[in-house]
């Protein structure tokens, strides 16, 4: 009996860590693809600089591109920084601390901080995206983009993409505390939930 419940219950952390490897490769392919847009930003950057101090010429529409592919690049790429491991931490253990420590950070700071905060995002930022659809919402500036709800779309993708990666970050850090610690003298690593070891 223990031993059929302790299968099921590998099975299902296996099946856990395998939703997560799904999200971190969805967060993978998606920050891959929009980290292109930090050279497109830079080129056109340059490119309007050069043509308002050597030409005299300016372009709102450009110069709302590049706000529109800097805001694109920061808030779909954010996920999978966290992946990463990329974001500023401003602490003074994290990075002393043992694996099942930073587990139980990494695991309370999903659950307590990351998800609600995604919620709320979430819950705040579709109906404003609607709005804006709703009137196909254009710049202000004559000949600015018309595509201001494309941008403010942005927002809850951004808020579900950090939702997907707090709760592949809790589930990593769940099957880690799941592994029993080491006794006193044991050496080795022991085999973690999924397959590899810790």
């Amino acid at each position: 009996m223990q031993l059929g419940v302790s299968m099921w219950h590998d099975t299902q952390m296996n099946l856990a860590i395998a939703v997560a490897d799904r999200i971190d490769r969805l967060n993978t392919a998606v920050g891959r693809t929009v980290a292109w847009l930090a050279l497109a930003v830079v080129l056109l950057q340059f490119a309007l600089v050069v043509a308002r101090y050597a030409f005299s010429l300016g372009s709102i529409w450009l110069s709302e591109t590049v706000i529109y592919m800097h805001a694109t690049l920061f808030m779909l790429a954010a996920a999978w920084t966290l992946r990463l491991g990329g974001h500023v931490r401003v602490d003074i253990f994290y990075a002393e601390a043992s694996p099942r420590t930073r587990a139980i950070v990494d695991l309370l700071g999903s659950l307590i901080l990351l998800l609600p905060f995604a919620a709320v995002l979430f819950w705040l930022s579709a109906p404003y995206a609607a709005r804006s659809w709703a009137i196909l919402e254009r710049s202000q500036e004559a000949s600015g983009l018309p595509l201001v709800f494309v941008l403010k779309t942005v927002i809850p993708v951004f808020a579900v993409l950090m939702a997907l990666q707090g709760v592949a970050q809790a589930i990593r850090a769940w099957a880690l505390l799941l592994i029993p610690p080491p006794l006193a003298g044991e050496g080795g690593a022991r085999s973690a939930p999924g397959g590899g070891s810790r």
